[in-house]
């Protein structure tokens, strides 16, 4: 029942009541925050082994290992996911590192934390290690004095001048084992190992005798040690040395006699250094992977929730600039911090006052080019038929006045004259009107196809004019009757009035693709030249000799506003193909 040895700094009782000694069996006990597990081995020893109770840390540090491994599988599912979703060979690296700003601000906090851990550990580490190093070292110093000098006394007691120098006889073994009894005790005093080599470096006596039986170490001292207490005269020598890959600090000591000459040496390895220093570095490291998995954790919360403030108030900002609009009222944004988004918001603002005053003098310089550009043009048209106008009636005054003789026939070519030219005046002011009134719809169901059918059956009396067009089935649109069939007589009157001279060949089409009516209308013209197509839709402009050039852009205006598209498909030399397409019912 008496302590026999134990290891490491746990309170073990030093004597066990007789009553409490247990069977050959085992038994768990719980000891405030620790386990123990008692066991009798027979032969009058029992042995205990205590562990302490870290449930909570146990749990906490699994979690924060998982955490982590976490992180690193989703990286690595992330990482693998878009290089097998783009080519590797067209792999765009800048496109990779190409974040939004959450992203960097969360990459710089994840750098961060994870950079400070590892600075932070690796420092710690090192300083673990020399600080351990620099402990163990005063601790064997300590030590082996002490140690030395209770050696030195015990081997007093068992004196023998052969076994000093060697020459053990074989009456001289009961001191040896006698010495080895002695250097034995002190050990377990001390909780140290111990060697003993005489002056020629050889083991005489050790308290790890396995560990040189097995021929895991030589039975002579290190040569290194050797050298420095032989001849360089060192009160102490301590290095560290290897017994495979278990790497630990020994400490080396001369032994004085009353005379202080050196008469052996006295080695104290501390074979548990590296475990000892391995275990306390894995438990900085467990606390610190806690510690920094609570602080990531918290700091990535911290930074998103700061992050999703500051992409929130950019996003404010940005909903309102995709709103701003020369043509509408912009409204300005209020920002009550004196921050650095409130001074971006400020020069939005003014960028808003500044482009309501810019649009309000370019709506006033559009409408009075507007008007410049319509006077203009109202002018030229009117000119032209006015002018052959006056000239008829002054030559018709000049007949009356000299009493020509043919007088009434003149009269009657004048009054054609006039007639066709105000009628040409009524179409003008008949284009500007429509052009000005293409905004006011009035929507109706009508028939498309009847309505094609309409008007194509107007220009199947010319002799000149061919056109290809046959439609059976009725299809129905929404649309303006008067701005319909101005629409489709401008396109049929412009593709006949394309072709110069000789047979006009029209073909007609129309289909329904995707609730979409389709017309198209393919003349054999000599097309449209490619420095002319960007102009085709524009008001005022014309390839004719006469006409407001309002036709096509009236066109274009009607189509737009039943929410349809006109476009045209043109190769000169070869014709030209007008297509319109309008959403059905």
């Amino acid at each position: 029942g008496k302590l026999a040895t134990k290891y490491n700094d746990y309170d073990f009782p030093l004597k066990i009541e007789s009553s409490k000694i247990l069977p050959y069996d085992f038994v768990n006990k719980t000891n405030g925050n620790t386990e123990e597990l008692w066991y009798n081995g027979g032969n009058g020893k029992m042995s205990v082994v205590a562990e302490e109770n870290n449930r909570y840390l146990e749990v906490l540090t699994l979690f924060a290992y998982l955490f982590f491994t976490f992180l690193v599988v989703i990286g690595t599912f992330h990482l693998g996911n878009f290089v097998l979703k783009s080519k590797i060979s067209d792999l765009n690296f800048k496109g990779i590192f190409r974040l939004t700003m959450q992203a960097q601000i969360l990459s710089t906090v994840i750098f961060v934390s994870v950079f400070s851990f590892i600075v932070i550990g690796s420092a710690t580490i090192l300083y673990f290690t020399n600080k351990f190093n620099e402990t163990s070292q005063k601790r064997l110093s300590t030590s082996i004095g002490i140690i030395a000098n209770e050696v030195s006394g015990r081997l007093r007691q068992v004196q023998s001048d052969n076994f000093i120098n060697e020459t053990i006889s074989a009456t001289s073994v009961g001191f040896v084992n006698d010495f080895e009894r002695q250097i034995a005790e002190v050990s377990e005093t001390h909780n140290v190992d111990i060697n003993f080599y005489s002056l020629s470096g050889n083991l005489i006596a050790s308290t790890q005798p396995h560990i040189y039986s097995k021929q895991l170490l030589n039975t002579r001292i290190n040569p290194n040690a050797f050298y420095h207490l032989q001849y360089d005269g060192r009160s102490r020598f301590v290095q560290k040395e290897n017994i495979g890959e278990l790497q630990y600090l020994s400490m080396y000591m001369p032994v004085l006699d009353d005379a202080g000459k050196v008469y052996a040496y006295i080695n104290i390895p501390y074979l548990n250094s590296q475990l000892e220093l391995n275990q306390e570095i894995s438990s900085f490291i467990a606390t610190i992977i806690n510690l920094n998995a609570l602080i990531f954790l918290l700091a990535g919360a911290f930074s998103f929730l700061i992050t999703q403030r500051v992409v929130a108030s950019f996003s404010i900002i940005s909903s309102k600039m995709r709103e701003v609009n020369i043509g509408k009222k912009n409204e300005v944004i209020v920002w009550e911090k004196h921050d650095e988004i409130g001074e971006l918001v400020n020069e939005y603002n003014k960028m808003v006052q500044k482009l309501e005053e810019s649009a309000e003098a370019l709506a006033r310089s559009e409408r009075e080019g507007a008007w410049r550009e319509m006077a203009k043009q109202v002018a030229h048209e009117i000119k032209n038929p006015l002018t052959p106008m006056k000239l008829s009636i002054q030559y018709l005054q000049r007949a009356i006045d000299n009493d020509m003789p043919n007088t009434k026939e003149l009269s009657q070519r004048v009054a054609n004259t006039l007639i066709t030219q105000i009628d040409q005046l009524a179409k003008i002011a008949s284009d500007f009107s429509q052009f000005a009134n293409i905004d006011y719809v009035k929507l109706e169901r009508i028939n498309i196809s009847q309505k094609l059918d309409e008007i194509v059956q107007l220009y199947r009396h010319s002799e000149t004019v061919l056109i290809d067009y046959s439609s059976s089935q009725s299809i129905f649109i929404m649309g303006d009757n008067g701005q319909l069939t101005r629409l489709l007589t401008n396109l049929i009157k412009n593709a006949i009035e394309s072709v110069d001279e000789g047979i006009v060949m029209l073909i007609v089409g129309l289909k329904v693709i995707n609730n979409y009516v389709e017309i198209s209308v393919k003349d054999n013209g000599k097309g449209i030249p490619s420095d002319m197509i960007t102009q085709i839709f524009q008001p005022n402009f014309t390839t004719k000799s006469s006409g407001t050039g309002l036709g096509l852009a009236i066109s274009k205006g009607i189509v737009e506003k039943l929410n349809g598209n006109i476009e045209f498909i043109s190769e000169v030399g070869k014709g030209t193909t007008f297509i319109v397409r309008i959403p059905t019912i």
